[in-house]
């Protein structure tokens, strides 16, 4: 069971106590939600490298072409 750790800082006294089913759902809400974010990462960075070699291509250079062309 995952449990919740609440120190009070003024007294040092540690109390360990099971979640609640609110913090649970919220805390699968925040995995899930990460989990979509980092594959909406993932597609974004996939789209971008097919779009950046397909303008190469279209240029007919290559990737360090365009960094001498950029630098």
């Amino acid at each position: 069971m995952t449990m919740a750790i609440e120190v009070n800082c003024e007294t040092g006294a540690v109390t360990e106590r099971p979640l609640t089913p609110e913090e649970i759902a919220a805390n699968e809400a925040a995995v899930a939600q990460a989990a979509a974010a980092a594959h909406e990462a993932e597609v974004k960075a996939a789209e971008d490298a097919e779009a950046k070699a397909t303008l190469l291509t279209k240029l007919g250079i290559t990737a360090d072409e365009a960094k001498l062309l950029l630098a």
